[in-house]
């Protein structure tokens, strides 16, 4: 895994020097944008809404028992915001877009498509990798602000349904609880997760040589690395903003 890190930290130059040199297309990041993130929008809201609606159905009746009802919407949404959004739609966004980064690019090297783009003098690294990366960075934090909202929102829902809570009370106390600092880190840590599921993909996808058969390991081995590496850099993010 340091060897891998070290060849993304170096694709991740590359990618810069490539984007400073002024050659990214623009139609490119948009159609990278559409396919990551905006392709993702469904699958991240359900799973947010539903993420928000399990928190509530298992702390609704507790608090109620002990008169802790009016702090039910700010528990959800400090835990919806803080780490449940972006964590979750990050990972649904690597499983579904990061995969399909690692199986393009695996593919492109396999069939000799990345020499061609040698032998024409252009930087296949700056050329596949930074349109991905600009877009996963930039529009990844868009979503996870949606899920956020749709998750804070599905917690009202359910709170409502299940103990009856007044949507001002549930409201009152998002806002007792929210502090700006958590929408920054939010989306922060969606930045670098996007950051991290593009580069990491891509890397994998990259690195592959041999078959069809290679193609499918590395995409396995991408989903897989790309999670990890999301869990260190979150686990970091954390220790930095809320400790101390």
């Amino acid at each position: 895994m340091i060897k891998f890190l070290g060849l993304c930290v170096q694709n991740l130059i590359r990618s810069l020097k490539y984007l400073f040199s002024g050659q990214v297309r623009m139609d490119s990041i948009i159609n990278q944008a559409v396919a990551i993130s905006y392709d993702s929008i469904p699958i991240s809201l359900i799973i947010a809404f539903i993420a928000a609606a399990v928190i509530a159905i298992q702390v609704a009746k507790q608090f109620l028992m002990s008169g802790a009802e009016a702090y039910i919407g700010g528990t959800i949404a400090i835990v919806m915001i803080r780490e449940i959004a972006p964590g979750f739609v990050a990972l649904s966004i690597g499983a579904r877009a990061g995969t399909a980064i690692s199986a393009e690019i695996a593919n492109m090297q396999v069939t000799s498509q990345v020499d061609a783009m040698k032998t024409l003098k252009v930087d296949p690294v700056g050329y596949y990798f930074t349109p991905r990366l600009i877009a996963a960075t930039v529009t990844v934090p868009m979503v996870v602000l949606l899920a956020e909202i749709v998750g804070i929102g599905g917690g009202l829902f359910v709170s409502k349904l299940t103990i009856g809570l007044h949507p001002d009370r549930y409201m009152y106390s998002v806002w007792a609880w929210l502090a700006t600092k958590d929408i920054y880190i939010s989306l922060l840590k969606a930045a670098v997760f996007g950051l991290l599921i593009a580069l990491v993909c891509a890397t994998q996808g990259y690195e592959t040589k041999g078959g069809a058969k290679e193609v499918g390991t590395s995409t396995t081995q991408a989903a897989i690395l790309s999670t990890v590496y999301m869990l260190f850099a979150d686990f970091i993010i954390n220790l930095i903003f809320y400790i101390g």
